[in-house]
């Protein structure tokens, strides 16, 4: 009988302390929160990835910084002091940005940030200023999710290219090359590969608006895992403005390809340097025949492939390059020889 006893003590037990917590739940019921305060305690700082920036051509005291994770910003000053100038928009990642050349009031931006680490923001689509960011407008190409690259015709606003790198979670979804020659208002795939590969860059001849070339991407991700490359990442080239195209891949490692960072020299056009992720032969390539035959300049890539993997030719000189990395990098000799920017070897955090 003794447990019996016990057992009946535990259950008051219980069914007091229930009945103390409902009387004090009860009393805080009659409590007002009107004059309660809240205050942000955190995280103060973030979004401070920067992903692209395009400086107006005709003033360079202004640009605008788009951020992966901090939406996009612009300046008047030269960096002095910065305005955000998307923040009410739907997508707060961006991936590139583009100002026209003909009008520079003209702005797009492209949503869902374009690299390939685990905590990727995807955006939806691309969207269009033509007030010099005051207000945007959202101009398709939603499904794609994450923007590779835009490049305006300059002889032609109305008629724009975007490199849409697809999904990085699923297959499908607008992925490819696309093209509008109204201005945004109707697009045409121009160039497509598969469900699984989209495109990263796209760049314009500064000499030839119908000669463009476009870096394919094969990749996906898994729960536990990404698959970031393949033989279908590629760069592709037209010269007639999207309606056909060539693969250029002479001399450029094609299995096991993973991301391919391409740039055009300014300088000379006529020269190309891409900087390739691969199984085997990684490294810088430079074609001087605009991509028909490429050379293996040296076995440098950067740190983080999925980060960085993005190569900029200097205005002036064609030899002079310079490798987004941990510690940013450059070249004076064409890619054979490399070493750390200056500021002290300043790191990309």
């Amino acid at each position: 009988m003794e447990w019996k006893r016990t057992f009946a003590g535990y259950c008051l037990a219980v069914f007091l302390a229930c009945s103390a917590f409902a009387q004090k739940s009860d009393s805080l019921k009659s409590l007002s929160l009107s004059g309660l305060n809240f205050r942000s305690i955190g995280p103060g700082f973030t979004g401070g990835r920067v992903v692209d920036i395009a400086v107006n051509p005709y003033d360079h005291s202004e640009y605008y910084v788009a951020s992966g994770h901090g939406s996009l910003w612009k300046t008047s000053n030269g960096g002095v002091t910065f305005e955000p100038v998307f923040d009410g928009q739907k997508s707060y990642s961006m991936a590139c940005v583009a100002i026209d050349p003909s009008n520079t009031n003209i702005v797009w931006a492209g949503t869902g940030e374009n690299n390939n680490q685990t905590n990727v923001i995807f955006g939806d689509g691309v969207y269009k200023t033509e007030d010099g960011g005051k207000s945007w407008k959202n101009m398709g190409l939603s499904t794609s999710e994450c923007i590779g690259g835009i490049v305006i015709d300059p002889n032609n606003s109305n008629t724009v290219y975007v490199a849409a790198y697809g999904p990085f979670r699923n297959e499908g979804g607008e992925r490819g090359v696309y093209k509008t020659t109204d201005g945004g208002k109707t697009w045409q795939r121009i160039l497509f590969v598969s469900d699984y590969t989209g495109f990263y860059q796209i760049h314009m001849d500064p000499r030839h608006s119908n000669v463009l070339y476009a870096v394919a991407h094969q990749r996906f991700k898994k729960l536990y895992s990404t698959i970031s490359g393949g033989p279908e990442s590629a760069i592709y080239k037209t010269t007639d403005g999207g309606a056909t195209w060539n693969r250029i891949m002479s001399g450029l490692p094609t299995e096991d390809v993973g991301r391919i960072g391409m740039a055009i020299s300014p300088a000379n056009p006529d020269v190309l340097y891409a900087i390739v992720q691969a199984k085997s032969n990684a490294g810088v390539y430079r074609s001087k025949d605009r991509g028909a035959s490429w050379s293996k300049q040296s076995g440098y890539v950067s740190t983080y492939p999925f980060y960085f993997q993005e190569i900029f030719c200097d205005t002036e000189d064609e030899n002079m390059l310079y490798s987004m990395d941990v510690f940013n990098q450059v070249s004076y000799d064409g890619g054979v020889t490399w070493k750390k920017l200056g500021e002290k070897n300043k790191h990309v955090d």
